[in-house]
């Protein structure tokens, strides 16, 4: 799509990675929905893609919470001995029950993009279809903790490899667009453990590679509360939340003069 064109959305919203994090995603979605602002297009990458499709689907932010209420890391992901520290085929499980009766992303209501990494060529890429479980769990595989998953032949890692924030799916294809990072570094010392320091290089990535896709937003809200929570502990996903939404509205209400009419 050039320049000149049309776009074909008025409203879109870029959700980026972050573990546990992600939950702020849906605090966010909820203050948007307060203001009267639905997305026509979303985007997400690893745990944005989680909350991408789940509110595609049609379910509500608090609802959200309710499906993972008392779940843990272990129930969702477990030991692998080949490959990687985890085997994540059970969280792939969890999200088709809570997605039915979509399997599909075009069959989403809501256009939805996922942002992958091609693991093979070394390059950035998007899915708009195909199985939802299967390029979710692509989206979150971060390497060294899981396995690249194969689509179509080809292998595929965590989106926020190279883009942590997928505005760059979206910018082109909506008038206005709203980027929510909820991937802030905190400055403490990693540990020297084999999951502490792949975690620390991941999230390095993860905060050089987002600024480019931070500029390409009309509005972009950095959830900087956040930090401090681990990204695989589900025990505070509540906080998270409420301190997503917090965020989200006070960056409306801050730039509420500046947004266009349509939004």
């Amino acid at each position: 799509m050039d320049n000149n064109s049309p776009r074909k959305y008025r409203l879109g919203i870029a959700l980026s990675g972050g573990g546990a994090r992600g939950f702020a995603h849906a605090g966010a979605l909820k203050a948007l929905e307060e203001a009267g602002l639905k997305p026509d297009v979303i985007a997400g990458v690893s745990a944005g893609s989680v909350i991408s499709v789940l509110y595609a689907a049609g379910m509500k932010p608090d609802d959200m919470l309710k499906i993972f209420d008392g779940q843990k890391f272990s129930s969702l992901a477990r030991i692998n001995g080949r490959g990687s520290l985890f085997e994540i085929s059970r969280f792939s499980k969890f999200l088709l029950n809570n997605l039915k009766p979509y399997t599909r992303l075009e069959e989403l209501p809501v256009p939805t993009y996922i942002g992958v990494t091609d693991f093979d060529a070394g390059v950035p890429a998007e899915f708009s279809r195909g199985e939802i479980a299967k390029v979710v769990t692509a989206s979150c595989s971060i390497p060294i903790v899981f396995n690249p998953i194969t689509i179509d032949g080809t292998r595929y890692v965590d989106g926020g490899v190279l883009h942590n924030l997928p505005a760059w799916t979206i910018r082109d294809k909506c008038d206005y667009l709203i980027g929510i990072n909820c991937s802030p570094l905190l400055s403490d010392k990693a540990g020297n453990s084999m999951m502490d320091v792949a975690m620390r290089t991941f999230q390095l990535m993860s905060k050089a590679n987002q600024a480019e896709d931070m500029a390409m937003c009309d509005l972009a809200v950095e959830l900087r509360d956040i930090a401090f929570y681990n990204i695989f502990n589900l025990k505070d996903i509540r906080k998270v939340f409420i301190s997503g939404y917090a965020s989200m509205r006070h960056a409306l209400k801050q730039l509420d003069h500046t947004l266009p009419p349509f939004v």
